[in-house]
Formats: structure tokens, sequence, C-alpha cells
């Protein structure tokens, strides 16, 4: 709020009071209007929102004698946009535009009379308050909640939709969200219904912090609801189906906005975080947005070449064309059969070759590879294994 805006406020006539009312009349005043207009008593209603953050404006400044003595002496000096000179100025009154008092015309950087940078920086920190204004009453955002939830690695590849159950806290249904067993608590006396107080930090400035008495709610319950015990709120439990994307991996942390508990008074409900666990696979793995699955050759195949088909997960074979002398652990790659990426394209399906050693030949298989061994008799694999560590 501006000091324009401060200044020409009848924060009396918000309160319906007159001008000389007593501090009990104003605290009446402030009560029952507040019970009028209070959020949870007016729950979706802009225009009760609106009216009651004026009221407790207004109460802020007349319903503390230091305030409501500034403000007096302030709107008596520039009461109506008008300046009132003192003794010797002249007499009578002249009226000039409160845009160059508070800074937004004077020539060489000076607001009127001289005042360097304009009077609104004198102003600016009135009661306490700096250029936010004065405290006022706000919504209450609802508590984030944490959730887990295990997929199966198909799940985890292609998105699922599961059920979570959680616990929150939310208004009671026993006080309607009051705090009160008759559903009438009272507005706090400490912060007058704010649910702030004012804490002193030196230099001028003032810090708020939740109201110790009503925990920051601005009401307290002359009733307490055995079920909340006057807190307002009470733990409850419901079922949400929610949809897991694809492409999700082990104990990554899903944020869902506005899935959380309620708010209160008309405040925004909090985030669902799920932590997501994914179970493993009996033949696939994972690797950034790629799969990974490692197939058996023979060696045959692995020496002189050959088609071989590998699994897939959730579609059909691929065939792998295996090059003449494909080495064991080599790692091949099936574009677009991986997992899936945020912006809905798909990650590889890398294939590690394992070439398979028999563990039991036939006579005929034996006499094949004892021919086999037989021309190949004077090649040595290892020579260069040897070679090399003698040179190193």
């Amino acid at each position: 709020m501006s000091t324009k805006d401060f200044i020409e406020k009848d924060y009396y006539k918000v309160l319906g009071v007159p001008k000389d009312a007593t501090e009990a009349e104003i605290k009446k005043a402030y009560r029952k209007l507040a019970r009028e207009f209070h959020p949870d008593a007016n729950k979706g209603n802009a225009k009760a929102e609106e009216r009651f953050k004026e009221i407790s404006e207004a109460n802020d400044i007349l319903g503390d004698p230091k305030k409501r003595k500034e403000y007096d002496e302030a709107r008596a000096l520039f009461g109506n946009g008008g300046f009132r000179p003192g003794p010797g100025a002249g007499g009578g009154s002249f009226n000039f535009d409160l845009g160059d008092l508070f800074g937004g015309g004077a020539q060489g950087g000076q607001g009127a009379g001289g005042f360097g940078g304009g009077l609104g920086d004198v102003f600016g920190g009135l009661f306490n308050r700096g250029s936010s204004g004065t405290t006022r009453v706000q919504p209450r955002r609802g508590q984030d909640i944490e959730s887990e939830v295990t997929l199966s690695f198909t799940e985890a590849i292609e998105g699922a939709t599961v059920p979570l159950r959680m616990s929150s806290q939310s208004p009671c249904k026993g006080c309607s969200g009051t705090g009160d067993a008759n559903g009438t608590p009272r507005v706090c006396p400490t912060c007058v219904g704010t649910g702030q107080v004012a804490r002193g930090s030196g230099g001028g400035f003032s810090l708020t912090d939740p109201c110790p008495d009503c925990k920051g709610r601005g009401l307290i319950a002359e009733n307490p609801c055995e079920i909340c015990k006057g807190s307002g709120r009470a733990k409850s439990s419901r079922t949400m189906q929610v949809r897991i994307p694809a492409g999700v991996a082990d104990g990554q942390r899903i944020r869902l906005r506005g899935k959380g508990a309620p708010g209160e008074r008309g405040g925004p409900a909090g985030d669902l975080y799920v932590v997501v666990h994914v179970d493993t696979h009996p033949v696939f793995g994972r690797k950034d947005d790629n799969l990974t699955v490692t197939v058996p050759v023979t060696y045959p195949e692995a020496a002189l070449g050959g088609e071989v088909r590998v699994p897939t997960l959730g579609g059909p074979p691929v065939t792998l064309k295996l090059p003449p002398g494909t080495p064991n652990g080599r790692t091949m790659r099936a574009r677009g059969k991986g997992a899936v990426r945020k912006d809905g394209t798909r990650g590889d399906l890398l294939i590690t070759v394992e070439v398979s050693v028999p563990k039991d030949l036939s006579g005929k298989a034996r006499d094949a590879l004892e021919a086999y061994r037989e021309a190949t008799a004077g090649e040595d694999p290892r020579a260069e294994l040897f070679q090399a560590a003698k040179g190193a």
C-alpha cells in the first residue's frame, strides 16, 4: 500500500466508528465485522475476503494507540490531499498534487519543501510497516504430502495409473474447520485475527511471526472440538488415482501440484510428492534412456556371422545381423526400442553379445571341433598378450 493510499483511506469509516471512538468501541466493531466477513465463514467469496483484509488493516492502525495517533496526525496534516500550512504561511489553505509530495514531480530530485527524495521516504517507514503495508490475513496453503509407489519394470517404462492411499490434515468435519464445537470461534485478542504478531528487529524495522496463542489461525476456540482439539484440522485418509509418466526411473521423485492436503481460508492445496521404486526385470536392464539386454550366440554365429532374433520390451522381436568375427561382449544398438524420454521419443536397446559355450557335445560336434583345433593349431591368440606384458 502506498503512503498516498494510506493517508487517503478512512479507517474509521471502514470500521463504522466515530473518530473519537474509544479503544473498546473499536475492538467491538472489529470483532463483529471480522466474524461476519472471515474467509472461513465465506468460502469462495472474494468480496468478503477483500472486505476482511480491509477490516484487519483498519484495526491494525486504530487498535494500536501509537499508530492511531500518528495516523490522526498524518490525516490532519495531509487530509483529503490538501496541505494546511502552519501560522505565518499566509493563512488559508491550498491544494497540490500528492504525486509531487511523494517524490513524483519535484525538480532536481527534491520533494515538496526541499525534502530530498520526497516525503515518501519519511512515511515509507511509518508504523514500522515499510512499503508492503500492514500485516494482512492471508489464505493458508495446505501441507505437502509424500508417498511411495512400487512399479513393475514394464510399468515404469510405459507409464501407469496406480491407486495411492494417503493420509493428511484437512478441515475437521466435526467443527467444519472452525476448531470450535459450536462453530463460533472468537478472534484471537493477541493478533486480532491476523494470525501474526510483530517482533522488533532493531533499526526501525519489525518482523512478523505466527501468533503463539492461536498458532497462526487468527481464531481461538472457546469450546474446542473434541476431534481436532481446537486446531480446525483433522487427519483424514483418501485414495487417489495417480498417473505415473512413462520413462520414470527407480528412486525418482515426482511432484504433482495441488494434490496434497487442502488449504485453509480458501488457500491452495499443497503438492503431492511420489517416490517411485521400480522392480527388476529378468531379461532387461536400463541405462539412462536406453534398455539393455544380453543375447547368447553360438560360436559359429559369432565366427561366421548370421542373423539373431532379439526380444524387445512389450513389442515384436528385432533381427540382429552379426558380422563375421563378432567378438564376445560386443554391444550393438537397436534404435527406438528403449525407454520413453521426456520429449516422447524413445531411447535405444543396447544388445550385448555373449558367446555361449556348450557344456555337452555330441560325438559329431566333438569331432568337428577337434578338426577345427587341428586346422588352427598354429595360431596363438595369447601371443600379443605376452608380448605386451614383456614390453611393459
